[in-house]
């Protein structure tokens, strides 16, 4: 691909935070590096994988809200992360950190354990307590 034809479709990237390097053949003929503003194809890709992400989080806020699981499990997925990269964050085991998607075993933390986990996932106590 020549320097010109590098994608540059702006509908992730609108905001320029993120941008993606492309490599593409300058007019010497050498590989060169050029900042894409995204590609329609990537976007699709991407549209498909937040439109799932948004399907599960619905999902366990309907779980959460009927009493199965606790509020932790949604702020996970909503988040991105499995038991086993919370529990890294965390310094606790994977068992501990499991137990506390049942409601029961969440309602029990005390206020310290919260504020960490709170910190873990870039949200406040309140919000960690609620979907």
């Amino acid at each position: 691909m020549k320097i010109k034809e590098v994608p540059q479709d702006l509908k992730f990237f609108k905001n320029n935070l993120v941008r993606d390097v492309a490599y593409a053949v300058d007019d010497s003929g050498n590989y060169t590096t050029v900042i894409s503003d995204g590609w329609e194809v990537k976007n699709d890709a991407l549209d498909i994988t937040w439109e799932n992400i948004n399907n599960n989080c619905d999902e366990i806020r309907q779980k959460v809200l009927s009493g199965e699981l606790s509020p932790f499990a949604f702020h996970l997925e909503k988040n991105l992360m499995n038991i086993s990269l919370f529990a890294k964050y965390s310094g606790h085991s994977k068992r501990k950190i499991k137990q506390l998607l049942k409601p029961e075993n969440f309602n029990k933390l005390d206020d310290d354990i919260l504020r960490k986990y709170a910190e873990i996932l870039r949200i406040s106590v309140e919000e960690l307590k609620t979907v």
